[in-house]
């Protein structure tokens, strides 16, 4: 039987302040409508069967067969599929270089970073490149317009110089990626990074194009970019498939791949949560439980502000990518919860004072991993005993925050203070699929709840443009 994120809702089943049982369970019915509008009709629209009305436009549905349709055209063509593509270009630039650099804002980035986070060596650039696997180390930039942090990142490749590197680990590639090519800071950010690269290739335009993976739409300012600059492959951002909704497309997987992430598994887990969200019973749902309870909250005891209480550090990038995710989809026409990722034990001492006697308007969605990585670590003996640890000594680190989650919860259930758990048994590929599926369904349902689209974002939009005018564009 396919193992599943578990999610466990009885911390918001408390008096005075959480819900009741039987108003989850009257959700049932409605959310399972909502459920096959997008797992049907959504998806007849977006294939042009039937016309789609305004009040759905943009339909960035996309996102939801797309790991199933990436695994069948994989296993129907190891050679002409876009994962054997993407595949062999990635397993073709860590041949050639040391360093790679991502450029991309907001969705274009975030899903690569949060995977990295998650499924490399949590010091993965400071290993040697063979305790790497020979893949490359990998940065992000493009995702602001902070002078000081491009040129650092520009010092350490080597671009200050202007010289050809000479070998492997003088050599550096770049990913860039964006729709629609006009991002202003991706945009500034890849012309920097194309003049530096081009000096570091020699003016060799082929090793430049060797070295340059482009992933964008296709039409649009940066496509027309690297078709001048002769690039082959350009991997797509598929047509319906909005940046925050992207990372299981070419957008997490060119970066995912570069870093020698299990791309297959990664997909793997995304199509078991979908097989999961199409079948399970609303009571047994985890994507439906986690849209009811975390709405039905905000509706009726006005908590709209969601903490992801992440309990790795390991997951605090994949809490940034939720947190985009959440706001640009549901804050709009002054609704939606905000969204606010903390670490544990971490930020226990930065923020949960506040957290748990502070105002009554959050919800605590906990994210709590069962498995590590590596070996448990015990504290370990000493002969002298000044910290009065000895008698724990043999006590581990996941012994200890086992502990802190257990009592931490019952603090907020003793204040009354409403929580969730969502399990994953280890961090791995398999696992963070299902987690970024679960969120983007959930995400989707919940803006049909609320009567909105999730898919637009004129916020953004309206920033942008107002930046250009500044800059006299």
């Amino acid at each position: 039987m396919t193992q599943i994120l578990n999610f466990d809702p009885s911390g918001v089943f408390i008096p005075g302040t959480g819900l009741e049982r039987s108003q989850v369970a009257d959700l049932g019915p409605t959310l399972e409508q909502l459920r096959e509008e997008l797992c049907d009709l959504d998806v007849t629209m977006l294939e042009g069967d039937i016309a789609t009305p305004p009040s759905k436009q943009p339909l960035a549905a996309g996102f939801y067969l797309l790991p199933e349709k990436l695994l069948s055209q994989y296993e129907s063509d190891r050679q002409g599929s876009e994962m054997a593509r993407i595949l062999a270009k990635t397993k073709s630039l860590m041949a050639e270089v040391d360093r790679v650099v991502v450029l991309g804002i907001g969705g274009s980035y975030m899903g690569a970073k949060a995977l990295m986070d998650a499924c490399c060596q949590p010091y993965f650039n400071e290993l040697s490149r063979g305790e790497r696997g020979s893949r490359p180390r990998i940065y992000f930039e493009g995702n602001n317009v902070d002078n000081d942090a491009s040129q650092g990142l520009l010092h350490l490749l080597g671009a200050h110089r202007g010289t050809v590197a000479k070998s492997i680990d003088e050599s550096w590639g770049l990913v860039v990626i964006s729709k629609s090519g006009g991002t202003l800071e991706t945009a500034a950010a890849f012309r920097q990074y194309l003049a530096a690269l081009e000096a570091s290739c020699g003016g060799d335009r082929e090793l430049l194009r060797r070295r340059l993976i482009p992933v964008t739409g296709s039409s649009g300012k940066l496509f027309d970019f690297a078709t001048e600059l002769g690039c082959d492959p350009i991997f797509p951002v598929p047509d319906g498939v909005g940046g925050r909704f992207s990372v299981l497309s070419s957008v997490g997987l060119v970066p995912a791949a570069l870093m020698g992430i299990n791309v297959m598994k990664l997909l793997e887990g995304a199509k078991a949560m979908n097989q999961h969200f199409r079948t399970a019973k609303a009571a047994e749902n985890t994507v439906l439980q986690y849209t009811a309870v975390n709405h039905l909250i905000e509706k009726f005891r006005g908590v709209n502000i969601r903490l992801l209480s992440v309990w790795s550090k390991a997951l605090e990038s994949a809490g940034m990518w939720y947190d985009q995710l959440l706001a640009e989809s549901l804050g709009k026409q002054l609704i939606g919860a905000m969204p606010l990722t903390t670490v544990n034990t971490r930020d226990l001492h930065s923020r949960h004072q506040q957290h748990q006697e502070g105002r009554r308007d959050k919800i605590v969605n906990n994210v709590i991993v069962e498995n590590y990585r590596f070996d448990p670590l015990p504290i370990g003996r000493r002969d002298s005993d000044p910290d009065d640890l000895n008698a724990i000594a043999e006590k581990t680190l996941p012994d200890i925050m086992t502990a802190a989650i257990k009592g931490t919860n019952q603090a907020l259930l003793d204040d009354g203070r409403p929580s969730t758990n969502l399990t994953m048994p280890r961090v791995d590929e398999y696992f963070m699929g299902q987690y970024f599926q679960m969120l983007m369904l959930a995400t989707v349902v919940e803006g049909r709840l609320l009567g909105i689209n999730p898919y637009g974002q004129p916020g953004v939009e309206a920033y942008k443009r107002n930046m250009n005018r500044n800059l006299g564009r």
